[in-house]
């Protein structure tokens, strides 16, 4: 039986280590797809820690990974339409016997030398894109691209406004610009975030911190207020200044993950300006191929999205290294 390494989290408080599993093989409707980088996401970080459960789990354990790109190695019964070396990214979900999954949370994900996907789960890559920046597309790029677009429905000139600009508040900034949001503003307690986001196209970047906070928000936003506001940081006072900025008719959209409560402390202001709160989670099958065109065409540069790359074996030191923020990394990646 031939073999391979994985990362493995075991549930029940079992922990996480890099294992030798057996290769899986492609069943029907399935590809078999030899993995080539991984992305490692906060998600992964809140799996081993316990802070979310892979439920439904059949089993007791799980390998982690849910941004991962590849080349097709074998194709199952019934599969048409790729070939073997054709090069590819993953959904990050999938149906499996009916049943809506996610990749790396309750079925085999990307932490291994080799993963199965279902056929329709498998979007082909254009020449040219990397497959270390191929891989961060589902979720780094994908959840706030849907966030933006499908949940807040952000138009041309909006002011917009980004809380946490981490994995997925950088490539927020990104792609408010180029959908034409202005301003962007971006708020960030660390110095070199602010910075980046003002290198990835932000109008201003803005210290929560700063006793003047307020009143350089209204300065940056304009006289309309901020339309969309995003979280993606999780964290209450993030969300409580983040509400406090909405405009007439203005959207929160809440992205990053907290088991803290959310609480409204002015329901009559939010009521009279008819103002929404927006819970959002991933991204849709369209949205990964539609940015897969956009950076195939040179239209979005994820370039500089690429922090640092670890061997697969050395996964858990990945995981250590995000959990601390070290060198306030945009994402890492996993290579076999």
């Amino acid at each position: 039986m031939e073999t391979m390494l994985a990362g493995r989290l075991t549930t029940g408080g079992g922990g996480f280590a890099v294992e030798e599993v057996p290769v899986p093989e492609p069943g029907p409707g399935q590809v078999l797809i030899q993995v080539r980088a991984a992305g490692v996401c906060l998600s992964d970080v809140h799996l081993i820690q316990g802070m979310l459960e892979p439920h439904p789990l059949s089993g007791s354990k799980v390998t982690l990974g849910h941004e991962t790109a590849g080349v097709v190695r074998a194709l199952g019964e019934g599969v048409t339409g790729f070939d073997e070396g054709d090069p590819v990214v993953l959904q990050a979900g999938e149906l499996r016997n009916g049943i809506p999954c996610t990749r790396g949370v309750n079925i085999d994900g990307g932490w291994a030398e080799y993963t199965v996907a279902a056929a329709d789960a498998v979007v082909p890559l254009p020449p040219g894109i990397p497959f270390e920046q191929a891989c961060i597309i589902p979720d780094a790029v994908s959840t706030p691209w849907a966030a933006i677009t499908s949940c807040a429905n952000v138009r041309p000139a909006e002011a917009v406004a980004v809380w946490g600009v981490g994995g997925l508040g950088a490539h927020a900034v990104q792609l408010l610009r180029m959908v034409g949001a202005c301003p962007v503003i971006a708020v960030d307690p660390l110095a070199a975030a602010r910075e980046r986001a003002v290198r990835l196209g932000a109008d201003a970047a803005l210290d929560p911190a700063d006793p003047e906070f307020a009143t350089l928000l209204r300065s940056a936003a304009g006289a309309a207020g901020i339309a969309a506001a995003f979280d993606f940081a999780g964290v209450p006072a993030a969300r409580d200044q983040a509400l406090a900025s909405l405009a007439e008719r203005g959207r929160l959209v809440l992205v990053g993950l907290t088991d803290q409560p959310f609480t409204m402390k002015d329901n009559l202001w939010f009521c009279r300006f008819r103002q929404q709160v927006l819970g959002h989670y991933g991204s849709g099958p369209e949205d990964l191929a539609d940015l897969v065109r956009l950076v195939g065409m040179n239209r979005l540069d994820l370039s500089g999205s690429i922090s640092g790359i670890y061997p697969l074996a050395e996964a858990a030191q990945a995981v250590d290294a995000l959990e601390r923020k070290e060198g306030n990394p945009i994402r890492l990646l996993l290579k076999p």
